[in-house]
């Protein structure tokens, strides 16, 4: 018995994510792991799934917790030898009429959207398989967010010699910033949530280029995507597209065939690469 190829979603008991792993129990010849924080929640969330008759697996994940990123790491390599594909889906935003300061609203949309994202990477990377497919949800908020960041910011988050660590300690900065309520001074824009973004968008650039240097053989493709404005919880009910609809991309993604080699290291909004 050859061991099945295995899927699993960050944040999907419901929104974008639900919607992912809905699409890839259709489409993904594998077994495809739906993952939530609360795993009543979790439960739930799959049952409603398999009510249409399909078949996703739970695993409780909280991607703030590294505990229990390592428990999904541990039982991705005991049980399947690693993952074929991991979709980091999981994040938060504040709404704008939320009364909570700006620089607590920064630090914790980061901790989640940034920094957590980051572990999750830095656990399941190593166990990417061969020919395995990685996407980082971003927005086009991060293009947006970029724009209205000083040059001198731009130019660090668009070049392509930028490392992680001075990713992360940019990402700190910010927080710093907020926090001290002097971010616009320092170049930053009044948005947690937007550069949240930039760091994830830049974080898959960096991931990419380390992927084709040190496994340059294994073929794995990882890309940062814009799923859309997305009628959820997150967006509210005034967004354009379904849920069904914003996972398309990811999905695309998720199943770009065993031999293509690209896109690899870009940002994808609409299944099409977008400028950075």
């Amino acid at each position: 018995m050859s061991t099945p190829r295995v899927a699993l979603v960050t944040g999907s008991n419901k929104g974008i994510g639900f919607a992912v792993v809905r699409s890839l129990c259709k489409q993904f010849i594998g077994d495809v792991y739906l993952t939530a924080r609360d795993p009543g929640l979790g439960v739930a969330a799959a049952q409603s799934l398999q009510s249409e008759g399909l078949n996703p697996l739970f695993h409780q994940l909280d991607i703030n917790d590294i505990n229990s990123i390592r428990k999904v790491r541990d039982f991705m390599k005991e049980k399947y030898g690693g993952l074929d594909v991991l979709i980091n889906n999981a994040g938060i935003a504040f709404k704008v009429e939320d009364s909570t300061p700006f620089g607590i609203q920064a630090d914790v949309t980061l901790r989640t959207n940034f920094f957590s994202t980051r572990d999750v990477c830095n656990e399941l990377l190593p166990i990417i398989k061969p020919q395995g497919r990685v996407v980082n949800v971003s927005s086009v908020c991060s293009s947006l967010a970029l724009k209205k960041c000083s040059q001198d910011l731009q130019a660090k988050f668009t070049s392509d010699t930028i490392t992680e660590d001075e990713l992360v300690k940019l990402m700190e900065k910010f927080v710093e910033d907020a926090k001290s309520g002097v971010h616009v001074q320092q170049g930053w824009p009044n948005w947690g949530y937007g550069v949240s973004k930039i760091g994830v968008t830049v974080l898959s650039r960096i991931q990419a280029r380390r992927l084709k240097e040190e496994r340059p053989q294994d073929r794995i493709l990882l890309n940062a995507c814009c799923p859309g404005w997305v009628r959820t919880d997150m967006a509210g009910p005034q967004a354009t597209k379904s849920p069904d609809e914003g996972a398309v991309t990811l999905v695309y993604l998720a199943l770009l065939p065993p031999e293509a080699d690209e896109p690899h290291g870009q940002f994808v909004s609409d299944k099409k690469v977008q400028n950075w």
